[in-house]
């Protein structure tokens, strides 16, 4: 579990916090070259304790003197990331792991010996840095309230020039009333979502709502001359823009994913491959600011959280075209089709709320049985359900 707030370093701070997150970007791209090279040449794949190892020789050098500057925790983080980066790719859930940009978002991780804070002063100090961090605390109450104690802390800068804390904590699971409802959740693009209880949730479009102002600062950025003052500042006033877009998607995201997971007990969603869809030229913009996989993230961990069900059915379910109430399969429904009326019992559908209530039955049956074949508290259960089907 990680909260994460607004900070205001001092100009001090901000010093040295560029060179924190400096030094451990450039040991993350030395670990990188290092490890593809000796890879390469000598076939040997170098692990977390030989790269620690080979970076205190590194530190040793007079032309790297400067490394010693930041908490090592800072750096051997910077590694023990990496090497996450590396399982990843080799477990096949990730790319081979790239190097590091000086403008793109700025992170340096301290675990538990490298901070200190107080919940009653709300003071948060990282090693080396100067003073303490002034925080926005704006959670209210909720930081003193936050049971259990925190691992880590991740400062970081967004390209907008923002800073930002996360706080890490191990905290046990947060009950929420059991409501005994279940609900099968239909994502699109004309609503945002679609429940199995017949409400729709409108689509933000947040990208399309601040198309003009994006494209007003770009045009402005494309005719400054690079690397020039004038340019810099510009190039600040887009990141701006855009984290504006960001934030108020993030900002919807969470709160329907709260809700959902606080109204209902298990939640079932279709597993959808964004990446191929985003291949239609014609609605890849709308794909990509809909974020359908940063909601679907959003309702998994949430679930953990507050221990409740989520269940993930294959995108190969006929959802779409199979008739709630009978369960006859039809044939394939376009996606200008909005309603349809099915050919065996003549029930009249809306092709969003009929696929969420064929998604709800599907969860339910999941869900009762892992409750009858396996023993014990089957709450926590987040399942992926495989049927398969000939499309939507």
């Amino acid at each position: 579990m990680a909260y994460k707030y607004r900070v205001y370093p001092t100009k001090e701070q901000r010093r040295f916090l560029a060179q924190t997150f400096g030094c451990a970007r450039y040991v993350w791209n030395w670990a990188l070259e290092h490890r593809t090279n000796v890879y390469h040449d000598e076939g040997e794949s170098l692990g977390f304790a030989a790269m620690c190892k080979r970076l205190t020789q590194l530190k040793k050098d007079d032309e790297h003197e400067w490394l010693k500057k930041p908490s090592s925790v800072v750096l051997q983080q910077s590694l023990r990331n990496q090497e996450q980066a590396f399982t990843n790719f080799f477990e096949g859930r990730a790319g081979y792991p790239s190097f590091k940009q000086k403008r793109g978002t700025q992170t340096a991780r301290h675990t538990k010996a490298a901070f200190s804070y107080d919940a009653d002063t709300r003071t948060l100090k990282l090693a080396k840095v100067p003073g303490t961090l002034k925080v926005n605390w704006g959670r209210g109450s909720s930081f003193r309230e936050l049971r259990g104690e925190p691992t880590a802390v991740t400062i970081s800068k967004d390209p907008a020039g923002r800073y930002f804390v996360s706080i890490e904590f191990k905290a046990p699971v947060q009950d929420k009333p059991k409501t005994g409802k279940a609900v099968g959740v239909d994502v699109g693009l004309e609503s945002y979502i679609t429940l199995s209880t017949g409400e729709k949730v409108g689509n933000p479009r947040f990208l399309e709502d601040a198309y003009r102002r994006l494209r007003k600062e770009q045009k402005a950025l494309s005719r400054k001359e690079k690397g020039s003052n004038n340019w810099e500042r510009q190039k600040r006033r887009v990141a701006k823009a855009y984290a504006k877009v960001a934030d108020r998607r993030k900002d919807f995201l969470h709160k329907l994913s709260t809700r959902l997971v606080c109204a209902f007990d298990v939640i079932t969603v279709e597993t959808l491959s964004v990446k191929n869809m985003q291949k239609n030229r014609s609605l890849a913009k709308a794909i990509s600011d809909a974020a359908w996989s940063e909601f679907i993230r959003q309702l998994e961990y949430k679930a953990k959280w507050y221990d409740k069900t989520l269940v993930k059915v294959d995108r190969w379910f006929p959802s779409t075209k199979r008739c709630s109430d009978c369960g006859h399969v039809g044939e394939r429904k376009p996606l200008h089709v909005r309603e349809w009326t099915c050919t065996e019992c003549g029930c009249v559908h809306d092709r969003d709320v009929n696929a969420a209530k064929n998604l709800s039955r599907v969860g339910q049956a999941r869900t009762e049985a892992i409750a009858s074949k396996a023993p014990g508290d089957q709450r926590k259960t987040i399942g992926a359900f495989r049927l398969h089907g000939s499309g939507r």
